[in-house]
């Protein structure tokens, strides 16, 4: 994902575990509460726990630490598991929002900062299945 020279993934650069669980929590706190995120919000289950979880999981594993969804649900497979969904530009805009917003009130290098919202961006631009 990041190549760093100190050979440190961006999971231990952000400061492991307890960092990408506040991440993940913040993030989905943002699109709880924001009206702007309103489509994105309502494709997701009133109890936000389960996603929180998955989230966390599948971002160990991305981040280069523990593959924890892996372990548990076999490979990501992000674009069919998302197909049932309709995510145009207007939502994963909505999604990068809050990722942004959890990401900017990180204690972290700007460089890694910059480097994780760019790549936020290729995956979720890869879930779109609508045109615009």
């Amino acid at each position: 994902m990041i190549s760093e020279p100190q050979g440190l993934s961006p999971y231990e650069l952000m400061g492991g575990d307890e960092a990408v669980r506040r991440l993940v929590s913040r993030f989905y706190q943002i699109m709880d509460e924001t009206p702007e995120t309103w489509e994105v919000r309502k494709m997701h289950p009133q109890d936000l726990s389960g996603s929180e979880e998955k989230l966390y999981k599948f971002l160990s594993g991305w981040l280069g630490g523990p593959a924890l969804y892996i372990q548990e649900y076999g490979h990501p497979m992000l674009r069919k598991r998302h197909l049932p969904f309709t995510i145009g530009t207007r939502e994963r805009d909505q999604w990068l929002m809050c990722m942004h917003q959890a990401l900017d009130e990180m204690d972290m290098d700007t460089l890694l900062r910059d480097q994780l919202k760019a790549n936020f961006f290729k995956v979720a631009d890869h879930m779109r299945n609508q045109p615009g």
